[in-house]
């Protein structure tokens, strides 16, 4: 194919210029892939990336935490187990189906440091990594194959507005990549402004919640199995107050899951 792009000044007279395209294609293609690459190195002279887990740069084919902090993550392994400690939490107080944790907390771990940058530093990339990460040790699990949607913890309007996003959705939508489930995340709203639950106790904290929630259209809902995703379980009154306004929903099922379990 030959593409004529203008006409070029040789001397006194003008000549049309001809280019053969998949030959200029074959050249220019590696050359460019070459610029990109050396373009993101000489990036990150100045602005390194680096790991979520140890703080260390990360390696060009690895994304947002190395691979000796993914291998080093503290797995829980217990969603299979009806009788883990993130389901007994909510035993006699709410009904679900099943409820779960990718990993283990520890206020002064790894995880700790991943969840901060995810929560305070608008990480979204880490958001959709860990939700991605989330999806793959879930979906085969034979309590969740069943699941039909999930629905991201809620943030009061004005929260979400003062820290730019819901990093809960931004898990979900991280999930979606690998489990193409859709996201009700628009069906429950937070409706009450709750101050931070870090450092009230479970009674404080139920409290702070109990009507918190809101459900618009629970027609919407009606025999659904919903996953109910967010960050870091504690009390769980937070995803307690989520699954006792959706339980008002006929034949619906709740299910939860968590990044973490403190």
């Amino acid at each position: 194919m030959i593409l004529r792009i203008g006409q070029l000044n040789y001397g006194r007279e003008l000549r049309p210029y001809s280019l053969n395209a998949p030959l200029i294609n074959k050249v220019l293609n590696p050359l460019l892939a070459k610029a990109v690459l050396w373009g993101g190195d000489f990036i990150a002279l100045f602005l390194p990336r680096r790991c979520a887990g140890c703080d260390g740069g990360l390696m060009r084919f690895e994304r947002c935490i190395c691979l000796l902090c993914k291998e080093d993550l503290p797995r829980t392994r217990f969603h299979d187990d009806p009788t883990n400690r993130v389901e007994q939490l909510f035993l006699g107080k709410v009904k679900i189906e099943a409820a779960s944790a990718f990993l283990h907390f520890n206020p002064t771990g790894k995880v700790q440091r991943v969840l901060h940058r995810l929560k305070y530093q608008h990480d979204m990339e880490l958001g959709e990594f860990l939700g991605q990460e989330m999806a793959k040790d879930l979906m085969e699990c034979p309590r969740f194959k069943d699941v039909d949607c999930f629905l991201a913890v809620p943030l009061h309007p004005r929260k979400e507005h003062m820290r730019g996003y819901n990093q809960s959705q931004v898990l979900v939508d991280g999930m979606r990549t690998v489990w193409p489930l859709p996201s009700v995340g628009k069906d429950l709203l937070r409706v009450v402004h709750t101050p931070s639950q870090t450092k009230r106790g479970r009674l404080e904290r139920w409290l702070n919640v109990k009507e918190a929630f809101h459900l618009p259209d629970p027609e919407s809902l009606r025999g659904k199995h919903v996953l109910i995703v967010d960050d870091v379980v504690t009390t769980g009154s937070t995803l307690e107050g989520c699954a006792m306004v959706l339980s008002t929903v006929p034949d619906i099922r709740i299910s939860i899951y968590t990044v973490a379990c403190a």
